[in-house]
């Protein structure tokens, strides 16, 4: 899968998804770092990639409709330290078929995995 990561996650998160098979870029590797949300945006779609956030306004399905994108995996922990971040997304990607999320909104919390497909 090709994988964006968004600037509000471990960078160091890339590594251990690439090891996984994913094909990975971060935010500040793209000198996005501190851009709207929209060229973050932008930039993942030109280059057909899975964005993976924690900001809640990539979670309107009115601005972000599943089936018109790459998808979207939306990261909510009670507590996301950069420990139970990199945990809980790489024990995701090692243990979901996440080739199945392509065009779709995904919210991951602690103990539950919610799947929103388009039309």
């Amino acid at each position: 899968m090709r994988i964006k990561l968004d600037e509000n996650l471990p960078a160091t998160l890339a590594e251990p998804l690439a090891a996984l098979g994913h094909d990975v870029d971060t935010v500040p590797q793209e000198q996005l770092s501190g851009r709207r949300d929209l060229d973050i945006w932008d930039a993942a779609q030109r280059a057909g990639r899975f964005l993976v956030t924690q900001d809640l306004d990539f979670s309107d399905v009115r601005d972000y409709e599943p089936g018109t994108h790459h998808g979207i995996l939306l990261v909510r922990l009670s507590n996301p330290s950069r420990r139970a971040l990199i945990e809980r997304i790489r024990a995701v990607f090692r243990d979901e078929t996440v080739e199945s999320w392509q065009r779709c909104l995904v919210v991951v919390t602690n103990r539950k995995i919610r799947v929103r497909r388009g039309r």
